[in-house]
C-alpha cells in the first residue's frame, strides 16, 4: 500500500511541475515588450533573444538525454525547475542588456532539461497506472499557462515592475516546487521503491536489470522519425496560434484591438478543456483515433480561420484549433515512450522522449516565422494553409500512435500494477 500512495503522490506532484512550468513560460512570453522596453533590446535585436531560448532548450533536452543515463530522471527536474524559476526571476531583476542574455540564456537551458525530464516522468507514471494519463499533465501545464498570462496581464495593467511581477510567483512555487520533488517516480518504481518499502518482488531486480541495459542503447532515429514530424507539425501549428491570431483578426478580418485578445484566451481555455477530458477518449477510442480526429479537427480549424468572413467566425476557428491541437503533443511524448520501451527495454523510453523533445522547440522556431514570410509575400489567409497542410499529414502518421504491449485504450489494458505491485490498487 506504501508503493501505491507513493505513486499516487508521484501523479499529483509531477502535475504540479507541469503548472508551475506552465506558469512560469507564460509570464516570460508574455512580457516580452516589457522585457525589451527594461533591457533597451531594439527590434532587430529582439528576434535573436526570442530564438536564443528554445536554441538553448534543444541543447537542454540533448544533454538531458545523455545525463539520464547516470541520473534519474527525478533528480534533473528536482533542480532543473528552481533553476527555471530563479532565472526567471533574474530576468525581471537584472539591469543590463548582458544580465538579460546571462538570464534567458540559464531559462532556456534548464526549460529544456525540464520539460524533458518532466514527460520522461510522465511516460513511466503512464506506464506503472497503464491507462492514459499523460494528457492531464499537460493539461495542468494548460492551466499553468492561463494562470500565468492572468498574472503577467495584472502586472501589465497595474504597470508594475517586471520583479516585482514575477517575484510572489516565484516565491510561492519554488518552495512548493522543491517539497513536491520528494514524490517524484521514476520508471520502475517496483525496482525503484521496495526496498524502502520492504515489499521486493522477484521481478524487481530483473527490471532493474533491463531498465539499466536500456540506457545504454540508442533509440534509432527512423524508429521516432514519424512522431518527430508530429511534434514538429503541432508545435507549427500552435506558434501560428501564439503569434499571429491577434494580428489576423485585426489586420484581415477586421476586429477591434480589444477583440483581438480573445482568440489566444480561447485557445488556451480549450486547449486545457481538451486535454481535461483527452484521456477519457484515448481509454474509450485508443490513441491513434484521439489523434487522427484532433488533427482532422486542428485542421478544419485552420481552414475555418483561412476562409472566415469576419472576426467571430475566426474565433470559432481558433477555438477548433484548441479543441484539435491540444491532444497531439501529449500523445507524441506517450507514443514514443512507448514504442522505444518495446524496441529496446524500459531504459530506453527517456532517452527518445529528450530526442522527441527537442522537435518542440524546432517547431516553435519555424512556425512563427514561415507563416510571417509567406504572409508578407503572399496572403495571410493563404499563411494558414500551410500550417493546415502540415497538421493533415498527422493523420498519414496516426498509426505511429498504435498501442503494442501497452494496448491502452483498446479495451485490452494490461493489469495497472504491472509495474506498481501485486493485486489490484485502483489506481
Amino acid at each position: 500500500m506504501r508503493r501505491e500512495r507513493r505513486v499516487r503522490y508521484g501523479r499529483a506532484s509531477l502535475a504540479f511541475s507541469f503548472l508551475a512550468q506552465g506558469v512560469a513560460f507564460a509570464l516570460l512570453v508574455t512580457r516580452i515588450p516589457a522585457i525589451q522596453d527594461r533591457y533597451g533590446v531594439s527590434d532587430a535585436l529582439l528576434p535573436a533573444f526570442l530564438a536564443a531560448v528554445p536554441v538553448l532548450a534543444g541543447v537542454g533536452s540533448v544533454c538531458t538525454e545523455r545525463l539520464v543515463r547516470r541520473v534519474r530522471p527525478s533528480r534533473v527536474l528536482r533542480w532543473s525547475q528552481p533553476v527555471v524559476l530563479c532565472a526567471l526571476l533574474g530576468v525581471g531583476a537584472g539591469g543590463e542588456l548582458w544580465q538579460a542574455a546571462l538570464a534567458l540564456a540559464l531559462f532556456g537551458l534548464a526549460v529544456g532539461a525540464l520539460d524533458a525530464s518532466m514527460n520522461m516522468l510522465g511516460v513511466s507514471l503512464q506506464r506503472a497506472y497503464g491507462r492514459s494519463i499523460m494528457l492531464g499533465f499537460h493539461a495542468a501545464y494548460s492551466l499553468g499557462g492561463i494562470l500565468g498570462a492572468s498574472l503577467a496581464w495584472a502586472g501589465a495593467h497595474w504597470e508594475l515592475s517586471l520583479l516585482t511581477s514575477y517575484l510572489p510567483a516565484v516565491l510561492v512555487l519554488l518552495p512548493a516546487a522543491l517539497a513536491g520533488s520528494r514524490w517524484y517516480v521514476d520508471a520502475t518504481p517496483a525496482a525503484r521503491g521496495a526496498d524502502r518499502d520492504g515489499d521486493q518482488d522477484a521481478g524487481g531486480d530483473q527490471d532493474a536489470r533491463e531498465e539499466a541495459a536500456g540506457r545504454g542503447r540508442p533509440v534509432g532515429f527512423r524508429l521516432l522519425l514519424p512522431l518527430c514530424l508530429v511534434m514538429t507539425f503541432a508545435y507549427i501549428g500552435d506558434s501560428t496560434v501564439s503569434n499571429w491570431s491577434a494580428k489576423y483578426l485585426q489586420d484581415v478580418l477586421g476586429s477591434s484591438e480589444q477583440l483581438a485578445t480573445v482568440p489566444y484566451n480561447v485557445y488556451m481555455v480549450t486547449t486545457l478543456l481538451g486535454r481535461a477530458l483527452g484521456d477519457l477518449g484515448v481509454r474509450r477510442l485508443g490513441a491513434v483515433a484521439v489523434v487522427r480526429g484532433g488533427a482532422l479537427l486542428a485542421a478544419l480549424g485552420f481552414g475555418v480561420v483561412a476562409g472566415a468572413p469576419g472576426p467571430w467566425t475566426g474565433m470559432l476557428g481558433f477555438t477548433l484549433l484548441g479543441l484539435g491541437l491540444c491532444v497531439l503533443v501529449p500523445q507524441t511524448f506517450a507514443a514514443a515512450g512507448r514504442l522505444a520501451h518495446e524496441h529496446h527495454g524500459p531504459g530506453a523510453s527517456d532517452a527518445a522522449v529528450a530526442r522527441l523533445n527537442v522537435f518542440n522547440y524546432v517547431g516553435f522556431l519555424v512556425g512563427s516565422p514561415l507563416v510571417g514570410a509567406l504572409g508578407d509575400a503572399w496572403d495571410y489567409r493563404g499563411a494558414m494553409l500551410v500550417p493546415m497542410v502540415l497538421v493533415l499529414v498527422t493523420v498519414v502518421y496516426a498509426r505511429s500512435f498504435a498501442a503494442g504491449t501497452d494496448r491502452y485504450g483498446d479495451g485490452h489494458e494490461r493489469p495497472r500494477t504491472a509495474d506498481v505491485g501485486r493485486g489490484s490498487n485502483g489506481l
